[in-house]
């Protein structure tokens, strides 16, 4: 029986090139499998009929738009996943929601080997390797632009050679990865950290610095899931796109960063991710209001390391399960609306209520109204410093 190879399919050059590559170097059938997390562009249709027609013997597309979102993005959301504080994880959480279709696609088709088009420098490899290797260790892994000597000019020399259906002179000054939670642009003159972002390099958001009219939202949660958006009720999926719209319009969401690669390296970063930043800020106040103390200052640490677990590839590890039952449980009091003003490039937000709400007005006004019994905290004020009072008496002493 003829081996067969599973490959990550994209629609262009690299991957498009390595479907006849790949069969050349090893003799395999090649399966491709794409997945519409939300990139936009070409139809899935058209990239199925141009895997066919670059010499695949099967193309498998899928519409993960609404799973992707479910399933992945809402659990980041839940941990306001963050990395370094800042990148929502926009391609760290694609990677997983791919890797499960390729295996699917594996187990469906009887192939022995998956490969994707990963180069040795970033970290999708890593993202892509773990999680075949923790969902389906007995498949092997190959990546021809990584491992066997695939280079830009040898992929356009073979797709001149081969005659494929591929544009093989169109080449974007940039790097970039999307989906519907967010975008990432890297490469050309970015790589100089001294170098400005231009407007050409944004898609997602327009420019903060237009003068335009504010845009106030109200987004509604039920246990840490957006279910509406101005009373109108919307899926986790149609959120995003709703705020990508709303908060990119108002330049919402852009990020310049220099980020620590898992690989070791740093790396130059621009973001686009209005929908996902707008989301998580308002999440992280509506929890504000809902959660109590020791519990969001723990959870804090654990979405620190929810969001580097799954930067580092790690979406499918005991650790990472682990955590997901943690932030499930901090969640469930997270109901209730935030309104935000959305302007100039960023969410305010400048109300919250709920029913879940821990905030006492009584116990918190300065007003007649005030039933906090002030006379009590003499004696904590007292007790709670009475250790380092302590401390400092014996430093005295001893000095």
């Amino acid at each position: 029986m003829t081996d067969r190879v599973v490959l990550a399919y994209s629609g262009g050059l690299d991957t498009s090139v390595a479907i006849g590559w790949i069969a050349a170097e090893t003799g395999a059938e090649v399966i491709a499998v794409a997945a519409d997390v939300g990139q936009g562009g070409e139809d899935l249709d058209v990239i199925r009929e141009r895997a066919l027609a670059c010499g695949a013997v099967e193309a498998v597309v899928v519409d993960a738009r609404a799973e992707f979102a479910d399933e992945y993005c809402l659990p980041a959301l839940k941990a306001n996943a963050l990395y370094m504080d800042r990148y929502p994880l926009v391609s760290a959480l694609s990677r997983p929601t791919i890797v499960k279709h390729m295996v699917d696609a594996a187990r469906k088709f009887g192939a022995s080997t998956i490969s994707h088009g990963c180069t040795g420098k970033g970290n999708d490899q890593v993202r892509f390797e773990v999680g075949i290797a923790a969902l389906a260790p007995d498949i092997t892994v190959t990546a021809p632009v990584r491992d066997s000597g695939m280079t830009r000019d040898k992929a356009i020399a073979f797709a001149e050679e081969k005659s494929l259906p591929i544009d093989v002179t169109k080449k974007s000054p940039y790097s970039i990865d999307q989906n519907v939670w967010g975008r990432a642009v890297e490469t050309g003159f970015l790589e100089d950290v001294w170098n400005a972002p231009i407007e050409d390099v944004y898609s997602y958001t327009s420019d903060p610095t237009v003068a335009r009219e504010p845009d106030e939202v109200v987004i509604t949660f039920v246990d840490g899931a957006p279910t509406a958006i101005d009373g109108a009720p919307v899926t986790m999926l149609e959120a995003i796109q709703q705020l990508n719209q709303r908060a990119g319009a108002q330049g919402v969401g852009r990020l310049d960063m220099v980020e620590d690669r898992l690989v070791g390296i740093k790396s130059r970063e621009v973001y686009e991710a209005p929908g996902a930043l707008t989301l998580i800020e308002a999440h992280r106040h509506l929890e504000d209001l809902t959660v109590e103390k020791e519990l969001s200052r723990f959870k804090r640490a654990v979405e620190q390391r929810w969001a580097e677990l799954v930067y580092d590839g790690l979406w499918f590890s005991p650790l990472k399960r682990a955590l997901d039952e943690f932030v499930a449980s901090a969640s469930v009091h997270v109901s209730g609306d935030i309104r935000m003003q959305l302007h100039g490039g960023r969410a305010v937000v400048n109300g919250r209520r709920s029913q879940a709400s821990l905030y006492d007005y009584n116990l918190a006004t300065y007003d007649a109204a005030d039933t906090f019994d002030q006379k009590l905290a003499k004696g904590f004020v007292e007790l709670w410093g009475l250790p380092s009072k302590m401390a400092a008496q014996r430093d005295h002493r001893l000095s």
